[in-house]
């Protein structure tokens, strides 16, 4: 669950932001129509995001570089433009507000083609996260699944929210000051795609690779945290500067109830800027201490000594009694160790016994974990009771026998799957 929380929290957080001060620029700058079209775009791109992650799971029409390519050049064309025609609107407002009124529209499709293409690059992978868990699971009546699913909602709330604190906030900043914020959001947003435009083309041989370029990519490539702390660092500036104002409000009022609205005005503001705060903050540390306890790199038990002989691997009953897992092996003459495990099943006098790897998953093996049986590799949660049957990320099934307190493991039973463990 906290693997698919930090996942999607950390991959939708720039998206989240960029189109939370998008929209609330929107707000601030434009009419009702040019609201309505940022809005539009918006939605349209999350359900295109929607039909992209149908088509590169289900299909194999999607080249996924080439599209990534193609909404990045779009949406730094787009940039471009609505940087250009917003100035332009700006110094034309007194003079011709005509002329300015039609280009803040123009401005308003840009920047809703900005949002469509942030929602369409972000979104498609996250919104396969069920499809993949469900290819190991199973089910998704499963608990596991169930889990994972709640982290991932849990993830997208988080930076929702996130996006909905710095919209907010950006409608109750000055017009300058709001634009500046957008605008240097939207630039070093830009200064990523232009990296990855740069990957994409040297990796289909597009353009020819030299040493800066090389190095760029390599610096972005190995940075990308860089970009989206960067984007939260900008965002901060919201409720940083809402809350300078909050503090020197100065709005003038005629009688007790206006005063009392303007002060509940400041205190909502307030709000939204602790929010615009908090839910960065806890992406961080998603990002940081989070992720390091869920990465956290997971060390096999040892391979316990069992005797060989007769062409099999005995195990005893009194080796394996606790009901904890234990890591058996053979190594073949090709010095390839073959490990296997065996756990009594709880409340049963059977046993699970399975190679230490599986069909899905390869040869990582399992780890013992609060009295359950978790796959090291996708952090799967094994039913005990099923370990020995097929299915899932359970694992491989070999054939063993009960003789006289022993469980007897033939060895060509194990040196069957000698590839797996090469």
């Amino acid at each position: 669950m906290l693997k698919y929380f930090v996942d999607t929290s950390e991959q939708l957080i720039t998206a989240a932001l960029l189109a939370g001060l998008a929209l609330g620029w929107s707000h601030l700058a434009y009419g009702k129509a040019g609201r309505l079209i940022v809005r539009i775009c918006t939605i349209a791109g999350i359900l295109s995001a929607g039909v992209m992650s149908y088509l590169k799971n289900a299909t194999r029409k999607i080249d996924t570089s080439m599209w990534t390519l193609r909404i990045f050049i779009v949406s730094l064309a787009a940039l471009l433009l609505f940087i250009i025609l917003t100035a332009v609107s700006a110094g034309l407002r007194k003079k011709k507000p005509k002329a300015s009124g039609a280009l803040s529209t123009a401005a308003a499709v840009l920047l809703g083609i900005i949002a469509f293409g942030v929602m369409l690059y972000s979104l498609p992978d996250i919104l396969a996260y069920p499809y993949t868990i469900l290819l190991v699971e199973k089910s998704v009546l499963s608990t596991t699944f169930i889990l994972k699913v709640i982290g991932i909602i849990f993830g997208m709330l988080l930076v929702f929210l996130a996006g909905l604190a710095v919209n907010h906030g950006l409608r109750r900043m000055k017009r300058g000051t709001a634009f500046t914020v957008l605008t240097l959001a939207m630039l070093l947003n830009a200064v990523r795609q232009v990296t990855m435009c740069l990957r994409i083309m040297i990796t289909k041989r597009m353009i020819q690779s030299n040493t800066t370029l090389f190095n760029i990519v390599k610096f972005s490539s190995n940075n990308e945290r860089l970009f989206i702390y960067g984007a939260m660092l900008i965002s901060l500036s919201v409720p940083v500067i809402l809350y300078i104002m909050s503090c020197n409000v100065n709005e003038p009022y005629s009688n007790p109830a206006q005063h009392r609205k303007i002060r509940y005005k400041w205190k909502v503001t307030r709000r939204w800027a602790v929010l615009a705060v908090l839910a960065p903050a806890m992406v961080v540390l998603n990002m940081t201490a989070v992720y390091a306890s869920v990465n956290k790199v997971v060390e096999l038990s040892p391979v316990e000594d069992a005797e060989v002989r007769d062409g099999a691997v005995y195990v005893t009953f009194e080796q394996v009694a606790d009901g904890h897992l234990h890591r058996f092996g053979y190594v073949t003459e090709n010095d390839v160790q073959i490990r296997f495990i065996v756990i009594k099943k709880p409340n049963s006098s059977s046993y699970g016994v399975g190679l230490d790897a599986c069909d899905i998953c390869g040869e990582t093996g399992y780890y013992e974990k609060d009295g359950q049986v978790v796959c090291k590799l996708c952090d799967v949660v094994m039913n005990i009771n099923t370990i020995g049957f097929k299915g899932g990320c359970n694992p491989i099934v070999i054939p063993y026998t009960i003789e006289n307190g022993n469980i007897v493991v033939p060895i060509e039973g194990l040196v069957e799957y000698e590839k797996e463990f090469k």
